[in-house]
């Protein structure tokens, strides 16, 4: 027979229980019909008035509902979208950003990536070609630099200046001729790519290769990956990049927005 504390315990156990469940109940009340006020809540939940009240004061104070209005029904509360932006990013970026990669690499013709940074490198994570692509090269998996590509330059410009400064202390490699590698002018450059938006790379990783990358956001305001476009210098000039990094701002903040990012 067990003893008064473990009943105790497991009173405290099963109470805790029934009030997550409440809390869930809450939530999908509210998110199926949009907004509900304290008496169709304790209806739906099968408690007394007061006891809905305290459970959607909880929830308030977390900000997964809200109020709208003094003393009025309650909805959904933006910390809720905090949470499923939290689960998108984690599981879903490549998935929903496969579609933008393939759409802007049809318009562009060139060679559409997506990549996240993994501590002192970049890793590519989606990829399309367009028709006009002259390799066949797949960067999906690949691990690329972050101070000699357009995407690990946008993904360290955004980075903490901790991290930035871990990189730079190290020697750089240089990879072409035209491979940046001295820290003072990389911090220059981050200040630039903050300002402007976006970040370039004219022939830095291969001779013959230019691209262009902007950032993408969470819902948090967090740049979590770049969108890059690369292609043939001879081709894809600085003169055309302009128009480039246009149509990928569009994408990208459509995807962001998918996100969670509320622009």
């Amino acid at each position: 027979m067990g003893s008064a504390a473990e009943a105790r315990g497991r009173g405290s156990s099963g109470a805790l229980v029934q009030s997550v469940d409440r809390a869930v109940t809450v939530l999908e009340l509210l998110a199926r019909n949009g907004e509900a006020g304290i008496t169709e809540i304790a209806g739906e939940l099968g408690v007394h008035k007061s006891t809905a009240s305290r459970l959607v004061s909880v929830l308030e104070a977390r900000g997964l509902v809200e109020q709208l209005g003094e003393r009025g029904k309650y909805a959904i509360g933006f910390g809720i979208v905090r949470l499923a932006g939290a689960a998108t990013e984690r599981m879903d970026l490549p998935r929903l950003g496969r579609p933008f990669c393939e759409s802007l690499a049809a318009d562009l013709g060139e060679t559409v990536n997506i990549a996240i940074r993994d501590n002192d490198v970049a890793i590519n994570i989606s990829q399309a070609r367009g028709t006009a692509a002259v390799t066949a090269h797949n960067w999906v998996g690949q691990r690329t630099p972050l101070h000699a590509t357009s995407s690990g330059k946008v993904l360290l410009a955004h980075a903490p200046h901790d991290d930035q400064d871990k990189l730079l202390v190290r020697p750089l490699e240089r990879y072409t001729t035209r491979t940046v590698t001295n820290a003072g002018q990389l911090r220059k450059d981050f200040e630039l790519i903050v300002r402007d938006g976006y970040a370039t790379s004219y022939e830095e990783l291969e001779l013959g290769l230019n691209a262009a990358a902007v950032a993408v956001y969470n819902h948090e305001g967090d740049v979590i990956a770049a969108l890059s476009a690369s292609g043939p210098s001879y081709r894809f000039s600085r003169k055309r990049m302009r128009d480039v990094v246009g149509a990928m701002r569009v994408a990208a903040k459509e995807l962001s927005s998918q996100l969670g990012f509320l622009s």
